[in-house]
């Protein structure tokens, strides 16, 4: 079975790097360039992960993330970022409130991510 990524970030170059580096790993890989977007697809596909980026225009990486959560989705969600320190109490609330993702910092090496995907694939069982 194919596993299915989602990357939501609205930089186009680290879609564009998501993208390559997964897609040759061989996974099916979707990009969206938004929150919104990021919403919409997540309501129409069965993601087995999504990254996700943190400091968007209109709905940040915080408000997508608590909004995919309230869909009942337990999709597991790395939140990539190189501003964890100036969202840092977002971050905290989102915790506390029992928002469950994981952090990853930019810039990210190529092997430490697909480790990390790998990883993260091989323990996830989706609620379809």
């Amino acid at each position: 079975m194919n596993k299915h990524i989602l990357v939501i970030d609205d930089d186009i170059g680290i879609r564009e790097s998501l993208f390559l580096v997964l897609n040759d790993a061989g996974y099916q890989v979707d990009t969206v360039e938004s929150g919104e977007q990021g919403i919409e697809k997540v309501k129409r596909n069965n993601y087995d992960l999504i990254f996700l980026d943190i400091k968007m225009a209109g709905m940040d990486g915080i408000q997508t993330l608590r909004e995919i959560r309230r869909m009942g989705k337990k999709i597991p969600v790395y939140i990539i970022t190189a501003f964890q320190k100036e969202y840092f109490r977002q971050l905290e609330g989102a915790m506390q409130d029992g928002v469950d993702f994981e952090v990853i910092e930019k810039p990210f090496d190529r092997k430490r991510l697909l480790s990390l995907v790998e990883d993260i694939l091989e323990i996830y069982t989706p609620d379809i």
